[in-house]
């Protein structure tokens, strides 16, 4: 069980960036999920975006966040989108068919989801 960090940014365009890094699995996620869906009721982005750059292990308890998080944006009217998922984070989203809840490609060898 490890250890995350969550840091936001506001973009130029409006979009909100939410920066996370370390672990995303039962000892982290009910943390961060908690920080996330407080940002969206906060600040009500048109479009959050997750950048994954950095995270290092993601299990179900990572996705399953991630999910509830993309879900409550939805109920607020913002998109939800993750960038940057290693190759571990990607295979794992890949795996479970959820690549394109969150604007990233499905097959192995592309390059995910920019904006």
């Amino acid at each position: 069980m490890g250890e995350a960090v969550m840091t936001t940014r506001r973009q130029a365009d409006g979009a909100l960036v939410a920066d996370l890094r370390g672990s995303l699995d039962a000892a982290t996620v009910d943390g961060l999920r908690g920080v996330l869906l407080e940002t969206l009721h906060r600040d009500r982005p048109r479009l959050m975006i997750v950048d994954l750059t950095f995270v290092t292990f993601m299990d179900s308890m990572g996705i399953g966040m991630l999910v509830a998080c993309c879900e409550a944006a939805r109920d607020l009217g913002s998109r939800f989108v993750l960038r940057n998922p290693n190759e571990f984070v990607q295979r794992q989203l890949r795996i479970t068919g959820l690549t394109g809840l969150f604007g990233l490609p499905a097959e192995s060898g592309a390059q995910p989801y920019r904006i």
